[in-house]
């Protein structure tokens, strides 16, 4: 499973409240359908040490009652009982290493076939190099794959499937593997340090609540050519939207996680209505068999649910269990349901998300 590290600064409460009385932005265009693309393999490493939510409140005792603060409030709140970290000698880059070495054995790609690596991860140890080339010599990849990172917060694992996809289509590439590796165990001490040394108050400690919510782990998935793969699952096409005003609402780093969860929420769920509505004119989303969706909490679930107006039984979950896991948490949550049954040969399932920013991004999948 996966974890990203994300940490926030506090919003700006003015530039905040003007722009909650704006128009919304209007929304882009970017909307493709694919080909030739098939999602062959996607694979997890899952962190081996359990967090629960109940260990994380008794550190946070003291603040809770100064605060009046009910315990169990993670559970309660977000839905989260327990999350994942690495145990000793784990490492996120490792287990990403690890899932993407099992995601191309399970497809029957070599790594001297894998003309791309993107990797998505949030969690990086340095500004410089990136990622990416961690992996690329760890996974023994042939010096012609094309490696590089994009960080879109927690879409980015959808949206590099969406340019490894694009890749493929165009003929550049035959075979990409997209991976992704989360540690949160730095953000959360941190957090936890600062928010026992006194002076917050319920605001503060708030603003800094999706950051205990955290989870590590790792992912990874395998695409190419679809008419070399029948048994593969044909990627359709998606659409993205951005909604960029609402930049500062949910900001981090390892230091921690700052957000106005009440704006992101609000701003989120605009965003993923219109560019639900707008998807319209490409796709026929309104009957898929399973929506696989960022996991973030309970609040977050059932506001995308009801926003786009989608049966609540289609739509597994993983958050209970693993916490958000950022980018990882929709491949984690896709193999999660392939591995339980909850999704067969034929289904057509929807791949869809909010990440900080404010983006969206939905993808269609065919089983």
């Amino acid at each position: 499973m996966s974890v990203t590290i994300m940490t926030e600064r506090p919003v700006d409460q003015a530039s905040s409240g003007e722009r909650a009385s704006s128009e919304p932005e209007q929304p882009g265009n970017a909307t493709a359908k694919h080909h030739n693309v098939s999602l062959l393999s996607v694979a997890t490493t899952t962190a081996e040490r359990v967090t629960t939510s109940a260990d994380i409140e008794a550190r946070l005792r003291g603040v809770l009652r100064r605060l009046r603060l009910p315990m169990g409030l993670l559970e309660r709140v977000a839905g989260v009982i327990e999350r994942r970290n690495w145990g000793e000698g784990q490492t996120f880059q490792d287990a990403a290493i690890d899932a993407g070495r099992r995601a191309m054995a399970e497809a029957g790609v070599r790594p001297d076939e894998i003309g791309l690596l993107i990797n998505t991860s949030v969690t990086r140890p340095h500004l410089e190099p990136s990622v990416a080339v961690r992996l690329h010599h760890g996974l023994g990849l042939p010096s012609s794959a094309i490696n590089f990172d994009i960080a879109n917060a927690c879409l980015g694992f959808v949206n590099a499937m969406s340019v490894a996809a694009g890749m493929i289509d165009s003929g550049q590439i035959k075979y990409a593997l997209v991976v992704d590796g989360e540690d949160a165990d730095q953000v959360q001490l941190n957090t936890i340090d600062r928010l026992n040394q006194g002076g917050r108050n319920r605001k503060d400690f708030m603003s800094e609540f999706a950051s205990l919510t955290l989870g590590s782990g790792a992912a990874a998935a395998v695409l190419g050519p679809a008419d070399l793969h029948p048994e593969g699952h044909r990627i359709v096409g998606g659409v993205t939207r951005a909604a960029t005003q609402w930049y500062d609402l949910c900001v981090g780093s390892v230091d921690g996680m700052f957000t106005d969860a009440k704006m992101l929420l609000k701003g989120g769920m605009e965003l993923v209505v219109a560019a639900w509505t707008e998807a319209r004119a490409h796709f026929d989303w309104a009957d898929m068999d399973r929506y696989v969706l960022h996991q973030v909490s309970d609040v977050h679930t059932n506001a995308f649910v009801e926003a786009i107006g989608i049966p609540r039984d289609k739509v597994p979950t993983t958050y209970q269990r693993f916490g958000n896991v950022g980018p990882a948490s929709i491949p984690i949550t896709l193999a999660d349901e392939v591995e339980s049954g909850g999704i067969r040969r034929g289904d057509r399932v929807f791949l869809g998300g909010v990440g900080s920013g404010i983006n969206t991004a939905m993808m269609e999948l065919h089983w």
